[in-house]
């Protein structure tokens, strides 16, 4: 005879109520980590599971992600490779796993966002065990895709979205979210993507935001605007000395730091009495004990903003933070990335260009004259901008440490279409210019403007090597690259146009705050320096310090900060000098410098007397029209004229 057991229906009841009503475990994103990180040795130099010690300075900022912490905003401006990314994927596994619900990922772009999802999100859901139960990592049913990840129980997904792409950023509704390189995010069709990404948790009133990014340039840069608006809290941490707590500022560093003795660089103790030196073996013994302070303590009930930086972590030396310094010191491009990516802040840019008329007085007490290159520049480039009814065009000289000269600056009319413009074109790569020592040296490169007539641009650049000439076209961004290659461009017709991988994108917004900073350095031997030639137009100068960068409001409210132009005065000689400048990055490579043989082999090649002067009419009336020699040299004059009437009258 079978038993049958037959359960209580109230008892069912009551332990189905209980369930339902007991409430769900604490969200604690500290010890998910210690139980669900491990980093691989391709990850990390610290493989293995997540060590809380070694970064204690993140417990505060995953408390304050947490529920319990009542901040709705959460900020963190970083230095770059710091671990931004191991925190912000905390914050997503942690909240499927242990809160699930919908989680929105935001990146400056759509590529960005594609990008983070196949090399960092997948390898994480897959790796980490207690995701890999919860994500079932197929394309079925649309649960699965690039940009879309559902629980299998449907109670929770990530979307993971570009900042550039309003579409994906409307009709929904999070309860998460990470707002991801926010420094970069850039205006998009619809408005400003920071608001609209706020907008997607304002119907849920226990929702987070978390803002991540290294900064970029002051002013306009929103991880910087974040951080000003939350509680700024700073890591403290004690001396090992005399135990004073107090913040690791890099200026510390720099006042004491000896160029020829970076392996030296330390802190020194800021204690009222002490002024012991703070050594990079001393940070095991600090971190452990660090504590964040607030400047404004009112704000961490609503918005907690945390600032960090290099010196606090074991990923990167003191020494070799020197050295990064010392690198980057007097070149602006190189001084920014050292600011936001070593020290964590932005970088404040001039926005203002030097007045015209200080360019002007100092070329009028230069020592060379234009058209002609001064010693010391041996490699040239052209840059060429395109009008309607003219092409103008600005040669300059480089020489070691990013130092410049400006050689000529000229104007041909015509349409780049035209046969003539072209020619004329033709003949400036052609006739070279005289330098110091006599020799004619012709342009290494040309780099002519592409984003206006741009298939007539391309018609006269690809009747020529791709080694001598290029096509640019500035971008504004502040953190694009340098210099980089356009990969697809479609004509008018809407094809597709190959460009015989010779099109670049330059940063014009970074080179022009680059320019600035160089154009008021006088001394002739600094890194940047500037120098400008004898008798060229008031004109020219004004046209180089044509634009500056103001704030302009947007429709939907947000500020930008923008390169205007006056609009009573022409821009071309800026923008040639700055195509000259995409010329020697492309030259210079990623370094955006020679190394020191190749400046030992151009000025051994180009800076000493020629061997056959191949003369024109001027220089033989030059030689012939030489003062005498002194009297104990009676002479040798005339020999030397001789000489010349002999050279000339042969050719």
């Amino acid at each position: 005879m079978l038993d049958i057991a037959v359960t209580n229906a109230e008892w069912m009841a009551g332990d189905v109520l209980a369930e339902v009503l007991d409430p769900p475990p604490p969200v604690d994103y500290l010890n998910w980590a210690e139980e669900n990180i491990v980093f691989s040795e391709r990850e990390s130099e610290f493989s293995g599971p997540y060590n809380r010690q070694r970064f204690r300075y993140f417990d505060e900022i995953l408390i304050a992600l947490s529920p319990d912490d009542p901040c709705r905003i959460v900020t963190l401006a970083k230095s770059a490779q710091l671990g931004g990314t191991v925190l912000a994927n905390i914050f997503t596994g942690g909240s499927m796993d242990m809160d699930p619900g919908d989680f929105l990922y935001v990146h400056p772009t759509h590529d960005n966002a594609v990008r983070w999802s196949k090399m960092k999100l997948v390898p994480m859901l897959k790796g980490t065990t207690a995701l890999r139960k919860i994500f079932p990592m197929k394309a079925r049913d649309g649960q699965d895709s690039v940009t879309y990840k559902e629980r299998r129980d449907g109670r929770g997904a990530i979307l993971i979205s570009g900042a550039n792409s309003p579409s994906s950023l409307s009709q929904v509704s999070m309860n998460r979210q990470v707002q991801d390189d926010l420094a970069k995010w850039d205006m998009n069709s619809a408005g400003d993507p920071e608001n609209q990404a706020d907008s997607r948790s304002q119907g849920r009133e226990f929702a987070k935001i978390f803002k991540i990014s290294t900064p970029m340039v002051i002013p306009g840069c929103r991880i910087t605007v974040n951080f000003e608006a939350g509680s700024q809290e700073s890591p403290y941490v004690p001396c090992p000395h005399c135990g004073f707590m107090q913040v690791l500022e890099w200026e510390n560093m720099l006042q004491s730091l000896e160029e020829e003795h970076p392996e030296r660089a330390h802190f020194t103790c800021t204690g009222p009495k002490c002024g012991c030196a703070i050594e990079d073996h001393h940070r095991a013994e600090m971190i452990p004990h660090v504590e964040w302070r607030a400047t404004n303590p009112k704000q961490k009930r609503y918005h907690r903003s945390f600032y960090l930086w290099s010196a606090y972590s074991p990923l990167q030396s003191f020494e070799r933070i020197a050295r990064s310094w010392l690198a980057a010191k007097g070149d602006p491009p190189k001084e920014q990335t050292f600011w936001n990516d070593v020290v964590g802040k932005a970088y404040r840019i001039l926005g203002d260009s030097p007045p015209w008329e200080d360019l002007r007085d100092r070329a009028s007490e230069s020592d060379y004259v234009h058209g002609n290159i001064p010693a010391g520049y041996p490699l040239l480039t052209c840059g060429v901008d395109c009008q309607g009814d003219r092409v103008e065009w600005q040669v300059v000289a480089w020489g070691k440490n990013k130092r410049r000269a400006v050689v000529e600056y000229g104007v041909f009319t015509g349409h780049i279409s035209d046969e003539k413009c072209q020619a004329n074109l033709n003949g400036l790569l052609k006739q070279g210019f005289r330098n110091a020592y006599g020799r004619k040296i012709e342009i290494d490169l040309l780099a002519i403007d592409g984003n206006a007539y741009t298939e007539d641009v391309w018609d006269w650049a690809r009747k020529h090597p791709a080694g001598r000439v290029i096509m640019v076209r500035g971008v504004h961004p502040e953190g694009a690259p340098l210099l980089a290659q356009v990969k697809k461009e479609r004509n008018r017709r809407g094809k597709l146009v190959r460009y015989s991988k010779r099109f670049y994108n330059f940063a014009s917004s970074v080179m022009k705050m680059s320019l600035y900073r160089n154009l008021k350095k006088d001394d002739p031997e600094e890194r940047g320096f500037v120098a400008l030639p004898k008798g060229l137009e008031d004109e020219f100068y004004r046209q180089m310090t044509a634009e500056s960068r103001k704030a302009k409001k947007s429709k939907s409210g947000f500020t930008q900060y923008l390169w205007v132009k006056d609009p009573n005065q022409a821009n071309e000689g800026l923008d040639t000098h700055l195509q000259a400048e995409a010329a020697w990055v492309r030259l210079s490579g990623s370094q955006r410098d020679l190394v020191e043989t190749e400046w030992d082999r151009l000025m051994a090649e180009r800076e000493c007397p020629p061997t056959d002067v191949q003369g024109d009419f001027e220089d033989l009336l030059m030689a012939t029209q030489q003062p005498a020699d002194p009297p104990d040299d009676q002479g040798k004059s005339s020999d030397v004229k001789e000489r010349a009437r002999k050279k000339w009258s042969k050719k």
